[in-house]
């Protein structure tokens, strides 16, 4: 199972943290770099982010963990994630999916009803976009054309059977979201046994790429650290659910972060991405240093 890391792009930081993360990461021995979305809430824009990641690495996988995509107008975002794609030489992978809050989409105008089927025409429509169609018969193409044939792979943040059934149409695999407070086995083995059954029921041969992200914190404030995240970061849902999930985290040391790898991967996983709650880029070494890597 690969091992990849999340930018702490949730946190306020700036131009000193993005360079050492994104070079500290790009140094390995992680496979990917991550950036989340979220658009109510204190965290940085997901495509500036990913657009310095492209600047400032050469080796790791960029991904997004997720495009909210019905918040945003999908040509617009199919030339800004080709953008990323040239820039990166065609590393780009992007989760996308529809995302919960509802503020997201308020503070944005967006609707928030229809999404999933919004999502599916998206897709089509960034497709289209990434091959040269035009958005309408008298405009001209959008640009510019993605270094990856098709346009980056497109990955699904998909959570139960109807959401994994639709995205079995057109997704390279599932992003599971189910796993972020305190990763469960068994729980993550029903997902992945589900998602393979789904992807052979509809047709497909190929493998779906399988994976999940964590929470986690190491040093000396960490279970502090990682709970006062958890929490700032669910508020949104009621101070009850947030109190009760943040109580759930507890991958707040090596032993646990160790545990929590290996739960994953014995699942059938093939790529876990650690998510920092802290914009320390010291936190890379501990990390690397907890994991023996």
């Amino acid at each position: 199972m690969d091992i990849a890391m999340t930018l702490p792009t949730m946190l306020p930081h700036g131009r000193d943290e993005v360079l050492r993360w994104c070079r500290g990461i790009d140094e390995g021995p992680w496979s990917s770099l991550a950036v989340p979305e979220r658009v109510a809430y204190t965290s940085h824009s997901m495509t500036v982010q990913l657009a310095a990641a492209a600047a400032l690495t050469e080796r790791v996988r960029l991904w997004t963990t997720i495009v909210v995509l019905p918040s945003h107008n999908a040509v617009r975002m199919a030339k800004d994630l080709a953008s990323v794609d040239r820039l990166s030489d065609g590393r780009l992978t992007v989760g996308v999916g529809v995302g919960g809050r509802e503020q997201d989409y308020r503070a944005v105008s967006a609707p928030f009803t229809r999404r999933w089927q919004r999502l599916d025409d998206q897709v089509a429509t960034m497709r289209a976009t990434w091959a040269g169609t035009p958005p309408e018969p008298d405009l001209d193409p959008v640009g510019p054309p993605p270094v990856q044939p098709g346009g980056p792979p497109l990955v699904a943040g998909a959570i139960g059977p109807k959401a994994t059934a639709r995205a079995a149409r057109w997704a390279a695999g599932i992003d599971d979201g189910t796993a972020i407070a305190n990763p469960d086995g068994e729980a993550l083995a029903d997902v992945a046994a589900r998602v393979r059954t789904t992807w052979s029921e509809a047709g497909r041969t190929d493998e779906p790429h399988l994976s999940t992200s964590i929470w986690y914190a190491l040093g000396d404030d960490a279970e502090t650290r990682l709970r006062s995240y958890a929490f700032d970061y669910l508020k949104i849902f009621g101070p009850e659910i947030a109190e009760a999930i943040a109580e759930s985290a507890t991958v707040n040391s090596p032993k646990a972060l160790r545990a929590a790898v290996e739960t994953v991967k014995s699942a059938g996983f093939h790529e876990l991405f650690l998510v920092p709650t802290t914009t320390n880029p010291e936190e890379l070494l501990r990390t690397r240093e907890a994991l023996g890597i």
